[in-house]
Order: C-alpha cells, then sequence, then structure tokens
C-alpha cells in the first residue's frame, strides 16, 4: 500500500505536478483514485475509476494495483507516469481545471478509442 501513496513527480511541457494512486472503497464499490496536483498549489484534481458495469478497477483477483481496464476492451497501469501523463493531458484538453473530481472512465474510453469525453469529463 505504501507505494500507491507515494506522491511522485511528473514534468510536463516546464510544469512540475505531483501526483499519487490510492485505491478505496466507498458505498459498497471499489475505485482507485488518481490524484494530481501542480506545484505551488494545493488545488487538487482527481481522477476517479470506480468498478462497474464493463469497468474493472484494482483490488480484485484479476488485475494488479494501479490498473483498470473495460470489458469492451483496453487497460492502463496508473502506476506508469505515461499513462498518467495522457490523463492530465486528456482533462487539460477538455478543460477541467483542479479543485475537480472527474470520472475517469470517459478520458479512458477516448484513449482506448471507446469514444470522446463527454464535454467537462
Amino acid at each position: 500500500m505504501g507505494e500507491a501513496r507515494r506522491v511522485r513527480r511528473l514534468v510536463v511541457d516546464g510544469t512540475v505536478w505531483f501526483w499519487s494512486l490510492r485505491h478505496s472503497h466507498r458505498d459498497g464499490t471499489c475505485r482507485d483514485s488518481l490524484s494530481l496536483t501542480r506545484e505551488g498549489t494545493s488545488a487538487r484534481l482527481s481522477i476517479v475509476f470506480r468498478a462497474g458495469d464493463g469497468r474493472i478497477v484494482s483490488g480484485g483477483g484479476y488485475w494488479s494495483g494501479g490498473s483498470v481496464g473495460a470489458v469492451a476492451g483496453g487497460d492502463m497501469n496508473l502506476h506508469e507516469p505515461g499513462a498518467v501523463r495522457k490523463l492530465l493531458d486528456a482533462a487539460l484538453a477538455s478543460g477541467v481545471r483542479a479543485p475537480a473530481e472527474i470520472d475517469g472512465w470517459p478520458l479512458f474510453d477516448a484513449l482506448a478509442g471507446h469514444g470522446a469525453p463527454a464535454g467537462g469529463a
């Protein structure tokens, strides 16, 4: 669990972002939350993946920690900086700004080629 909560550093076009990943259970649902904070601010952008119909998050016997995927195809390891960068880029491109908590599945779908993210993701 210590690895998952470790704060890591990501530099995007000269801007430093700090990010961490957490697995939790709320209302009987597994969820993986990717939290990003731009250096010099305390405003957090949380990209949340909830388990559900056709949606798989880590914590079960099928996936390693930090993995999310869709039955329709595709998976992503949220411990990989490249995956975090793609999600951050997609969130920012859709107009999301911290502080915010957003559903990560529309971003995942767009990146996996399942469709475009909904307005405001």
